[in-house]
């Protein structure tokens, strides 16, 4: 079973960048080569995200990007609004990706009711595909029945060396359903681990370098984010580098189910 949807494997995170920051990354990303930028209702800077795109003279056909509805928005009344109201702020009739940000707060919002509002929302063009974020699998099981397998793109989770979600993974992989890498780097904690670091001395590359190298090997897609030039060049350098299977076997061994993003009132229960 396979999707015929095409996740960009290299995105352009915006998560906790805010005003000018967002701007000046969005922009040096795009500069650079980026092509896909992830933003979400709740990151508060959709318009700036939408600003930068409009003034770095790329071509909207040629971007791919994603936005994430808030957890007020799932109502069937409200979600359509509020993605009209996100495309305004990102200055574009239709984005590529919409993704359901977090499960509902004690299911305040059935996951039948808002998978159709998305569903709806991608009939009237506001949205290419549409997804899920943070699901675990037994919510997934139910916005598979609600859609189809074959209308969710993917679901972006929290996961890196730490937190390698292989149960997830392969869940989502058996219904087609793509995995989007959030916090590849684990906020940075995995680039001082001696394994990886090893790893990187021996193919001359940076610890990020590896990290982004492992998860796209694994056929994941990775939004890493970076408020320097220098590192969102480099970081780029990730899709030409090649891991050996033993390499890839002693990132493996890392895992430790160390989850680092689990708020309160809006995580599921973890698989």
């Amino acid at each position: 079973m396979s999707n015929t949807h095409s996740i960009p494997a290299f995105g352009l995170g915006t998560f906790r960048l805010q005003g000018q920051v967002v701007i000046d990354s969005v922009k040096n990303g795009l500069d650079l080569g980026y092509r896909a930028i992830d933003t979400a209702q709740i990151y508060g800077n959709e318009a700036e995200v939408g600003q930068a795109m409009a003034e770095s003279g790329v071509a909207r056909k040629d971007l791919f990007l994603t936005t994430k509805i808030w957890v007020e928005n799932y109502a069937q009344d409200k979600l359509v609004p509020s993605l009209k109201a996100s495309l305004a702020k990102l200055r574009t009739d239709q984005v590529d990706l919409t993704l359901i940000h977090w499960p509902s707060p004690g299911n305040a919002v059935p996951v039948a009711e808002f998978m159709a509002a998305l569903l709806d929302a991608k009939r009237q063009g506001l949205t290419r595909q549409i997804g899920v974020s943070n699901f675990n699998i037994s919510l997934m099981q139910q916005a598979i029945a609600a859609v189809g397998a074959s209308e969710i793109a993917t679901n972006q989770i929290e996961l890196h060396p730490y937190l390698q979600n292989r149960k997830l993974a392969e869940f989502a992989r058996s219904q087609g359903i793509a995995i989007t890498s959030y916090m590849t780097l684990a906020y940075g904690k995995v680039l001082h681990d001696p394994v990886v670091q090893a790893i990187a001395n021996t193919h001359a590359a940076t610890a990020a370098q590896v990290v982004l190298a492992w998860a796209l090997q694994l056929g994941y897609a990775v939004i890493p984010s970076s408020t320097k030039r220098a590192n969102l060049q480099s970081n780029l350098l990730a899709q030409q580098l090649k891991l050996s299977d033993t390499e890839m076997a002693q990132i493996a061994a890392l895992d430790r189910g160390e989850r680092l993003t689990s708020p309160e009132g809006l995580a599921p229960i973890w698989d």
